[in-house]
């Protein structure tokens, strides 16, 4: 269930800052967003998993916490990581 090797490392060469970037807020909401999206259609088959369904709150809150970091810290790179992954913000 977690992001494969080859996608994640597709992910952060597309959104990394630096040549050996991997924990800038972009990569990090990058990763997160496809994991909640991987978990978003796993609780469309299996409504009662529980366990996932508190992961996935774990994830859009540790999300939403690097978005608001991000928009204080720099308006325009949140802006274009929005609009480019498609968040609904």
């Amino acid at each position: 269930m977690a992001v494969e090797t080859d996608v994640k490392g597709k992910l952060i060469a597309e959104y990394k800052r630096a040549d050996k970037d991997t924990g800038s807020p972009e990569v990090q909401i990058a990763l997160s967003t496809t994991r909640i999206r991987e978990l978003t259609e796993h609780l469309k088959t299996h409504a009662k998993d529980h366990h996932s369904r508190r992961g996935l709150l774990l994830l859009v809150g540790k999300q939403r916490r690097l978005l608001n970091y991000l928009k204080d810290t720099d308006i325009e790179r949140y802006r274009a990581l929005v609009g480019k992954l498609g968040i609904r913000r």
